[in-house]
């Protein structure tokens, strides 16, 4: 198990990855940033692998010497690790639309061998007995099973919404895969990303673990020592209420979830804030050897809590009560620590000791558990960072929840990726009682005015409005300006609907057919957007015949649900079931394989 999660998606890496690059041993490139995310351990040598994301390298770690001992040069952008049980091979994927899983010689640093496998791989789980691997592919919503003896993918296997972390129970029969983001409808009662269980005798899910009402930005999965729980961090938001506020985690709380790993089911979920101070952004969880312990880090308020897990459970036994509202349930069962680095993430634990990468500092954590003041808590360069420019400071930012009050939240709580969260909030910008759904933030400096119903007149008044009434806090104007250049400089990832990189033969079939459905009327130019307001007739209630800000179709397919509301899961529901009238294009006449033809293209842009 392997934690792993990239903020920025790049899109130009370097092409060589496809070669194979067997035997060869890259060039140190020039980088900017370490950003350091996942690693792992070779515990009996003494040594920690750890992808440092953006500057292409694996830096390998001397415990002992406490300090990096020598690095691996990649020709691409690493991000999920794992080690074979023999400790001779260290598995790689890469954070790419043509993902690639490689395999290292960790005695000679040289590529053994790559192959491909699905679009964006962020982890990698490795069988017991080492001849299997799991791969999580983000977005094309599935996991790749890879035989590592044949070196090829064997099967893929469909699962929720962004897989972004996987591990196995002990006997090696189930697989659990965290799935990040709620899949469906926004509009429904209960919206919630889901845990996918997996059979891998038959490498097919079993069921989908229904997660609480409003679990968004699922990270990060482990199992206890004794394989009986699985422990799952994610965002529990409160979407259904008005953000009039944001104390007492009024908007978004952070949370562990339990699930029973011989049944399958959703055990409990207990919130890991407190009543005056959230936890934001639980992104890693590990459990000590010995079971003493669970330890989670928090990206946002950048602490790392320990947690007695056996005082935990044994307070849940005693309860029959749901304690997924109770800021208080962990009081006096967990200590939370501050770490000096920015933006810790992944994590193990070595005998006492754990270790956390600090993406944002370039650097590692180190901690001694049984230590109870910060002079047990160091932090560790991994090399030299030049100085933030204002993107990377504004990236810093954007997903720091120091900036708010109370700690509750960052940006990157509602816009993972700068994205979008798959929930409908009830903002105070056009009213009470008219929630909307979450948009995606790139291209949004390009194309004003913004928000969906263009209530503002650009995406400067919008940060800054996000600073003050979301995050509910007073900022220097050179921390929203930081946060505009960060915004300003994300790039769109490319469709996994996409053949090759181009358009496939259906999406050049849907392409004329967008031309004749008039849907190119409001959806022109580069960025599929006319910049004006209209009314499509989806509006409803007090929204009926509003005029609605048109969206970019860039990246659209991976902003679902859609619609102002998000009522519509996909965007063949919403050229049909929602344009009956053809107020939203020519659509209601198309037969089937035209409006198939006509959403993979929408999808492909």
């Amino acid at each position: 198990m392997t934690v792993v999660f990239s903020v920025v998606f790049m899109i130009a890496l370097c092409v060589k990855a496809n070669s194979g690059m067997s035997g060869e041993q890259c060039e140190p490139h020039e980088y900017e940033y370490l950003s350091p995310q996942s690693l792992v351990a070779d515990e009996s040598a003494g040594l920690l692998y750890i992808a440092a994301t953006t500057a292409k390298r694996i830096s390998i770690f001397d415990v002992k010497a406490g300090k990096v001992a020598r690095e691996i040069h990649l020709p691409v952008f690493p991000c999920g690790l794992a080690l074979s049980s023999d400790t001779k091979t260290l598995y790689v994927t890469e954070t790419d639309s043509r993902g690639r899983l490689w395999a290292i010689d960790c005695s000679s640093g040289k590529v053994e061998w790559s192959i491909e496998v699905g679009h964006s791989p962020v982890s990698a789980t490795l069988t017991a007995n080492g001849r299997r691997m799991y791969v999580c592919d983000r977005f094309s919503n599935s996991i790749s099973v890879v035989d590592l003896a044949a070196r090829e993918v064997v099967e893929t296997i469909p699962v929720g919404r962004e897989p972004v972390d996987a591990v196995l129970s002990l006997d090696g029969r189930t697989l659990f895969v965290v799935n990040s983001l709620p899949d469906g409808a926004a509009n429904k009662e209960h919206v919630a990303a889901e845990v996918s269980v997996i059979n891998t005798e038959t490498n097919r899910v079993l069921k989908s673990i229904e997660m609480p009402n409003g679990s968004t930005g699922l990270k990060n999965v482990c199992l206890s020592p004794d394989g009986k729980w699985a422990y799952v961090t994610h965002i529990l938001a409160r979407y259904q209420v008005p953000t009039t506020q944001v104390d007492r985690g009024w908007q978004n709380t952070n949370a562990l979830s339990i699930i029973d790993v011989a049944s399958g089911e959703l055990y409990q979920t207990v919130l890991l804030d407190d009543i005056y101070k959230g936890f934001a952004n639980p992104w890693a969880v590990s459990s000590t050897a010995d079971g003493k312990n669970l330890c989670v880090t928090s990206a946002g308020s950048h602490e790392l809590t320990v947690i007695d897990r056996q005082a935990m459970h044994d307070k849940l036994d005693g309860s029959s009560d749901d304690v997924r509202n109770d800021l208080s349930f962990l009081a006096g069962l967990r200590k939370r620590l501050e770490l000096n680095g920015r933006g810790p993430r992944g994590m193990v634990i070595l005998g006492r000791t754990a270790y956390i990468t600090e993406y944002f500092s370039g650097s590692l954590a180190k901690v001694e558990l049984a230590g109870d003041d910060q002079d047990d808590i160091v932090s560790i360069s991994l090399g030299d960072e030049k100085q933030m420019s204002p993107q990377r400071r504004g990236e810093m930012l954007f997903n720091d929840a120091t900036m708010c009050f109370q700690n509750w939240q960052s940006c990157a709580s509602c816009h993972p990726d700068a994205r979008s969260d798959g929930l409908n909030w009830d903002l105070l910008n056009d009213g009470i009682g008219n929630p909307k759904s979450t948009k995606s933030m790139l291209l949004a400096h390009m194309t004003p005015p913004v928000m969906v119903s263009g209530i503002r007149p650009n995406a400067e008044t919008a940060v800054r409005a996000g600073i003050r009434y979301i995050q509910f806090a007073a900022r220097p104007e050179e921390d929203a300006a930081a946060i505009d250049e960060y915004l300003k400089s994300i790039e769109p990832t490319p469709s996994p609907y996409l053949v090759d990189g181009g358009l496939s033969e259906s999406a050049r079939r849907g392409k004329e057919i967008f031309r004749s459905a008039k849907c190119g009327r409001c959806h022109s130019g580069e960025m599929f957007t006319d910049l004006k307001s209209h009314d499509v007739g989806t509006g409803s209630g007090t929204e009926k015949g509003i005029r609605f800000d048109t969206p970019t179709l860039v990246e659209v397919w991976r902003t679902a649900p859609y619609l102002y509301d998000g009522r519509a899961a996909t965007i063949r529901e919403l050229l049909t079931r929602y344009n009956n009238s053809n107020m939203h294009g020519v659509t209601a006449d198309l037969s089937d394989k035209e409006l198939d033809a006509l959403s993979e293209y929408v999808l492909s842009l």
